[in-house]
Formats: C-alpha cells, sequence, structure tokens
C-alpha cells in the first residue's frame, strides 16, 4: 500500500485530573502516548479529551496484551481488523467514543491507515473518518523497539505530602486519591525506607516549613537515588495544590504539551499554547479570614501563541492564583501585585 513514511516513537503523557469548581473530580491518567513525525499524535485531534490503551493504571497483563495486539501480535478488538488508539479516560468504553484505526504489515512494515471516530462494533469512514490524518507507514524495527522498550508501562507515581497544617494534608491526600493519584503524609522522610522513597514521583512542602526542613527531605530522596520533583505550595488551598502536583508529575517534555505558559497580573492572564485547544482558567483568593473564595475566569479555545485574556479584578483581589488547563496539561500561578493580607 503506498503511504508516506513517518517516524513513530513514545512520550509520557497525562491525562489532568483535578478538582474542578463545582464541587466535582477529574480522574488523571499516566499513559503512553504516540509520537508520530516527532508531534503527539493526540495533537492531531482537535482537543479530544482522550488517553491511549497505554495506560499505568491497567493491571501488567492487559498493558502486554495491548502492545502485543499494536504489534499485530493479537488479534484485533473490533472488526476490520480495527484497533483502539485513544479511549475514553475515565471508563474506556466504546460507547463513549473512540479514536481507531487499521494496523497492517507490509512487508517489514507497519501501517496506519482510515482513522475514525467510533462509537460501536462498525466505523462509519463515510461519516465519522479522520481524512486528513494518515495513513502513515512505520520503519518495521523502529516500530517494534518502541513498543519493546515498554516493559510493563509507565510507573504510576505517588506524592509524598510534609506540612504543619494536618487538616489541610488530609484534604489534599484524599482528593489526590480520589483522581487516581496516591498520596501519603509524614513529619520527617528521613524515617522513610530508600526502597519507599523509591516509588514517590514528588514531594510538596506546605508554606509553614522551614527551608532547613526542605532540605533535608530532598537530601533523603538524593541518597535514596530519586530524581524526586519538589513542590512549594502555593497556598492552602486543595484545587490549587492538587494543580500544582499534578503539573510537577507531568515528565513528558515540554515540547510535547499544550498548554506552556502561565503568568498572571491585576486584571489579566497570559497563556501561552502550542497547539488549538480549550483552556479553561479558574481563580482562588484568600480573604482576611482565609476563606477560600473560586471564580471561572475564562472558558474558550485558543489557537496556537500567546495570548492575554482579561481577569475580573474582583475575582483576583488580594492573595490570589490561577490555575490553567487543557485536556492533557494543568499550570498554576501566583497573581503579581497581590499580598497575603
Amino acid at each position: 500500500m503506498s503511504a508516506a513514511y513517518a517516524t513513530f516513537g513514545l512520550a509520557p503523557a497525562i491525562r489532568a485530573g483535578g478538582v474542578l469548581a463545582d464541587g466535582g473530580y477529574q480522574v488523571h491518567r499516566d499513559f503512553v502516548d504516540f509520537v508520530v513525525d516527532g508531534r503527539p499524535l493526540l495533537f492531531r485531534l482537535s482537543d479530544l479529551d482522550a488517553v491511549s490503551p497505554l495506560a499505568s493504571d491497567v493491571p501488567p497483563a492487559i498493558f502486554t496484551k495491548q502492545v502485543r495486539a499494536l504489534l499485530l501480535e493479537a488479534e484485533p478488538p473490533l472488526p476490520d481488523g480495527r484497533f483502539v488508539i485513544y479511549g475514553c479516560p475515565e471508563c474506556a468504553d466504546l460507547g463513549c467514543g473512540a479514536v481507531t484505526a487499521v494496523i497492517e504489515r507490509d512487508g517489514e512494515d507497519y501501517i496506519w491507515r482510515d482513522f475514525a471516530w467510533q462509537t460501536d462494533e462498525h466505523a462509519d469512514l463515510e461519516l465519522n473518518g479522520y481524512h486528513g490524518i494518515g495513513p502513515f507507514r512505520f520503519h518495521g524495527p523502529e516500530y517494534r523497539a518502541a513498543l519493546a522498550s515498554l516493559g510493563e508501562g509507565p510507573p504510576r507515581r505517588r506524592v509524598l505530602l510534609i506540612g504543619a497544617r494536618v487538616a489541610v494534608l488530609a484534604r489534599l491526600a484524599a482528593a489526590l486519591r480520589t483522581i487516581g493519584i496516591g498520596a501519603d503524609i509524614t513529619q520527617d522522610a528521613r524515617a522513610v525506607p530508600a526502597e519507599e522513597l523509591r516509588g514517590y514521583g514528588a514531594v510538596a512542602f506546605g508554606r509553614a516549613v522551614g527551608e532547613a526542613e526542605r532540605a533535608a527531605v530532598l537530601d533523603a530522596f538524593a541518597r535514596a537515588g530519586v530524581d524526586i520533583a519538589r513542590v512549594d505550595g502555593l497556598a492552602p488551598i486543595v484545587p490549587l495544590l492538587v494543580a500544582q502536583i499534578e503539573h510537577a508529575l507531568d515528565r513528558s517534555p515540554l515540547s510535547q504539551r499544550r498548554l506552556t505558559g502561565l503568568t498572571a497580573a491585576r486584571g489579566t492572564a497570559d497563556v501561552e499554547v502550542t497547539s488549538a485547544c480549550r483552556v479553561r482558567i479558574t481563580a482562588y483568593r484568600l480573604d482576611r479570614l482565609y476563606r477560600t473564595h473560586t471564580s471561572e475566569v475564562f472558558d474558550g479555545v485558543l489557537e496556537p501563541g500567546r495570548h492575554r485574556l482579561p481577569l475580573d479584578r474582583k475575582a483576583v483581589k488580594g492573595e490570589a492564583f490561577v490555575v490553567a488547563r487543557t485536556t492533557g496539561d494543568v499550570l498554576t500561578a501566583p497573581v503579581a501585585g497581590g499580598s497575603r493580607g
């Protein structure tokens, strides 16, 4: 079959979870994304909220089965030789919709073609086909080497929480666990065995934790041989801290993220995105009694580039922070010019 050669690779990715402004939760998913010609394939699918079948929270046996299927060492899960490329991040049910494609061999090469949006057993290419995507021809050795490198899949990361306000830490740990991120609380990481420290992807400090104590914790991780992500909590606001931790756990290359910049000052927020996507910005502020106030300040699709967006000054009065989210990325920033009241 005639198809242009494309490079094939894999990269870590996340589907950003979080505590939503309405009190609901969105599940966090770690997965491996497909990188075609140096760009995540998911980015070619507009602002699709989906994950690949190569997710960290599936059992090892199922993960291995997914890899074997992509290598055509197992039967396709759908008729007509079709495979799920991206599915629902909440339930993986085909009824919610999935991006599927035919995967086939041509000599040593692998070809992905006839991409479509599918909600039942059979795809309607005329009605729901992605006509501008593919077909892609991948060199067999490159394709097989990338998939063979996965082993049992990406690690599922946990975060270690350290702070003085036990009630805040408990609420934060509960929120993280609800969206699928493991969380533990301690006051002294030096007492945690090295093998346990190696299971953490980030350590988060409350603002009351002194620099000497932070340095001791980071030294314990260094002695255990852990490249730990450090999170300095901006404020005792659970959704804000969740967003900070999610960003810290995202180990995908900056060049393969949609949301790459966020700063805020009184009246404006500057946001930078690399591809067209829906961006939601939420403002959080603490009043003089340290009560949290939440405001949704922007929700819309942005084209690639840098954008200056207006902020309601009442929403960022006093000590305030903003959280920007796309389906796969999250960034936080303090609002410059504020005070702690």
